[in-house]
């Protein structure tokens, strides 16, 4: 079975997934023709894609996380990215449910990351903003990623480093593309319909945020 689309083909082979552990799975594996004129162009094996950008995103994210679970981060995260915001807005932008995010955001308060503040547009609300302590640490965060992640990079070979600076723009317009309303990865189609993608949509955009953050 395939799907043709303007940009290419995205083919489903049925066999084992690519890689180790959870994220390789034995589901069918995607492959995604780049040019669907040429028989003998370029495919990206969009299974081996997804589980290399899932581990790269974990391994990131195993320095020192300041006391925080990657959710709770990424939850740190998109609180700082987007200013104070009630706790329904912040539980629906991670995808997670009431009762977890109570249990989140009281960790994130005993920790002095973030602070609850009275809504001033309704009384029986709240809002949730990051304390300075809390935007420290994902400063410090940052910097600790980015300087293991140029460490890591230092192992590879020059036609290595040039092939990742020439996709540097292209995985950037990717995420961009995923983070669009409508589309699989922005959680408005819910989780992942044909298990293709393994991943639901608010994992995927905590991944990002956790990522990103970091």
């Amino acid at each position: 079975m395939s799907t043709e689309s303007p940009s290419g083909v995205l083919a489903a082979r049925a066999g084992p997934g690519t890689g180790a552990g959870p994220d390789g799975g034995t589901g069918p594996k995607l492959a995604l023709a780049v040019d669907a004129a040429e028989a003998d162009g370029p495919v990206i094996d969009v299974t081996r894609l997804r589980v290399a950008l899932a581990r790269l995103s974990r391994r990131l994210r195993r320095h020192e996380l300041a006391g925080l679970t990657p959710t709770q981060l990424a939850a740190l995260a998109t609180v700082g990215h987007s200013g104070p915001m009630r706790l329904g807005d912040l539980a629906a932008a991670e995808g997670i449910a009431p009762s977890t995010l109570t249990r989140l955001v009281t960790a994130l308060e005993d920790s002095g990351y973030v602070r609850r503040c009275a809504d001033p547009s309704d009384a029986r609300a709240s809002t949730l903003a990051i304390t300075a302590h809390g935007q420290d640490a994902l400063e410090r965060i940052r910097a600790e990623s980015t300087l293991a992640l140029a460490a890591s990079m230092q192992l590879l070979a020059p036609a290595q480093r040039a092939a990742l600076a020439d996709a540097l723009p292209v995985l950037e317009q990717l995420a961009e593309v995923l983070g669009a309303p409508g589309t699989a990865g922005s959680g408005h189609a819910g989780a992942s319909g044909s298990g293709h993608a393994g991943v639901s949509g608010g994992q995927a955009r905590r991944d990002e945020r956790a990522l990103r953050s970091g």
